[in-house]
């Protein structure tokens, strides 16, 4: 039998910590939550409200953002310009700045004093207390994921191959959908997921640009503000186990495209 050694001994205990850091608060949430809160939980109507509301507004903020965030992480992949290396620390911005902050400066972005909380006032609607300021909210925080994956993809895709195809022809629109963009498609399907999750899940943000209608991060955080833990860990625990289906089928989803 072969021998592990002292340093992957050691790997493996450090590595043992840390999943157990991870599991240890999910299996304990879930192991002090009953069977019947939890069922109970599943027929509260406020609840599959503002699970709904969390998906939609997240796979809103994903879809929509996907359309300007994929031609720009080409270019990023792509193309050598002044300033590059400035636009990929701004990109990451909204990551290390905390969320509350991030929340704020997009309320000063959309609020109604501003030419786009205006614009959006003539056309009878604000951003703030609205799903669509939910959806700016969520894109703010999790765009920077999606830009990431993406450009990784581009950058993986053999320039060559590009090059061929315009010296025989074909126009850069039609590389980029029939080369650049396939073959960069596991990368930007993993974006697109990971974008779509930490929008699920963003909460300092979206508070301060509507705490109603609420998703379901700030309806836990209302609930135990309210009523205590015993009332926030159902609730808890079973949109952890939505936002794990729906992590699950796209992962799956996106192994079916890899095999196709």
């Amino acid at each position: 039998m072969r021998k592990i050694g002292f340093l992957n001994s050691s790997f493996v205990f450090l590595g043992s910590l840390v999943l157990f850091f991870i599991v240890a608060p999910l299996v304990g949430m879930v192991l002090n939550t009953t069977p019947g809160a939890l069922l109970e939980t599943t027929k509260d109507k406020e609840v599959i409200s503002s699970v709904c509301l969390t998906i939609s507004t997240a796979f809103g903020a994903t879809i929509v953002s996907a359309l300007a965030v994929i031609p720009l992480a080409y270019l990023l992949a792509r193309k050598e310009f002044f300033g590059k290396r400035i636009i990929l620390g701004i990109i990451n911005l909204p990551v290390v700045i905390p969320h509350s902050a991030a929340g704020i400066a997009v309320l000063g972005f959309v609020s109604r004093d501003t030419l786009i909380g205006q614009a959006a006032e003539s056309l009878g609607f604000s951003f703030v207390g609205n799903p669509v300021g939910i959806s700016v909210a969520m894109a703010f925080v999790s765009v920077p994921f999606l830009i990431n994956a993406a450009r990784d993809g581009f950058q993986a895709v053999p320039e060559r191959l590009e090059k061929a195809a315009l010296n025989l022809g074909a126009k850069p629109l039609r590389v980029f959908f029939s080369i650049s963009l396939p073959l960069a498609w596991r990368s930007i399907v993993y974006g697109l997921i990971m974008m779509f999750a930490r929008g699920m899940s963003e909460f300092g943000a979206v508070v301060i640009i509507a705490y109603h209608p609420m998703i379901t991060p700030v309806l836990i955080y209302e609930r135990f503000g309210s009523f205590g833990l015993k009332h926030a860990v159902p609730v808890s625990v079973f949109f952890i186990a939505v936002c794990l289906v729906f992590f699950v089928l796209l992962r799956l989803l996106t192994k079916e495209r890899k095999h196709a």
